[in-house]
């Protein structure tokens, strides 16, 4: 492929949001059957791109591994290399009722990988190098995400203590990098334009972990709860960053739209299912609608960042 040593890691958030995308309107379906079908469509086409994407990055791999150990070693997409394993692990949970037996299979080798890929990450941030606060961004998030995500197949697949195990991973270092992002947004520089729509990765971790919890005890409860309002506190924080959003020019990092957006529309839907409430359904299903026009959206100006020549090129 023309320049594959600039394919960045970053591509594999396009998967997350695709997939995201399609277990959002899955978990619509109780609500509105029809979107059981857009569900697969998506799914299906979410899979192939999810193939190509990995091959291509494998090829990099193989082809120009000293650009894949540079991706490694910097400072900002060191945190996009587990988006691999979590994109895994959402296939995985897609697949749950149409193959158990490759979900699992799929599952259980993208819980190893999000295992080696979130204490390699935390190792790489805790060594010898020196990071800047300016380094730090809700990107950071991604690998605590990826945690949290076990439990959503997991459970359902028998996996309870390993489950418990990934989600407690997760919620720590949620709550650590929560903090230290907030101190970097609040008292230093502000974060640089390519990199602000990471922003909205914020509302992921509440979201996911509000799924993942509820599965782990069987019901909402009071700790849901907060979770699931957090998920809403964060969203209002991100919807107060639109005009500063839609001014930046596209980059990669847009796709850091998609899957947060998923995620709490997920949560809307199974607070409705379970508890009945009239404005999580409608709240699900209004930021359903904003993730379809943001995915269409993102997907265009991909395809025409990458006709154009925009997208693969050295930082």
């Amino acid at each position: 492929m023309h320049r594959l040593e600039y394919f960045p890691v970053t591509f594999f958030a396009v998967v997350m949001g695709l997939m995201g995308l399609a277990l959002a309107l899955n978990a619509a379906a109780p609500f509105s059957p029809w979107t059981e079908i857009l569900s697969q469509g998506v799914f299906w086409s979410a899979l192939g791109i999810f193939a190509v994407i990995a091959a291509l990055y494998g090829s990099k791999l193989a082809a120009h591994f000293a650009a894949v150990k540079a991706e490694w070693q910097h400072p900002v997409k060191l945190a996009f290399f587990p988006t691999f394993s979590i994109s895994l692990l959402l296939t995985a949970t897609a697949l749950l009722e149409l193959a158990p037996a490759v979900a699992q299979g799929l599952w259980l080798v993208g819980v190893v990988g999000q295992g080696v890929l979130t204490i390699a990450v935390v190792s790489g941030w805790i060594s010898h190098r020196s990071f800047e606060v300016g380094h730090l961004t809700p990107a950071w998030f991604i690998p605590a995400v990826g945690n949290v995500i076990v439990p959503v197949a997991g459970v359902r697949m028998g996996y309870l203590e390993t489950s418990w195990l990934f989600f407690s991973g997760g919620m720590m270092f949620w709550g650590v990098l929560l903090t230290m992002v907030m101190n970097r947004l609040v008292f230093h520089d502000p974060i640089p334009a390519r990199l602000f729509p990471t922003m909205v990765i914020l509302i992921a971790p509440p979201s996911v972990a509000f799924v993942s919890y509820v599965g782990l005890v069987g019901h909402v409860d009071g700790f849901a709860r907060v979770l699931i309002s957090l998920a809403y506190i964060f969203a209002a924080l991100v919807l107060a960053q639109v005009p500063r959003l839609v001014r930046l020019p596209f980059a990669l990092s847009w796709w850091a739209l998609s899957f947060p957006l998923a995620a709490l529309a997920i949560a809307s839907f199974l607070f409705a299912r379970l508890e009945g409430t009239t404005f999580h359904l409608a709240a699900g299903f209004f930021v359903l609608l904003l993730l379809v026009v943001v995915v269409i959206g993102l997907g265009l100006r991909t395809i025409l960042g990458l006709i154009r020549g925009e997208i693969l090129q050295p930082d």
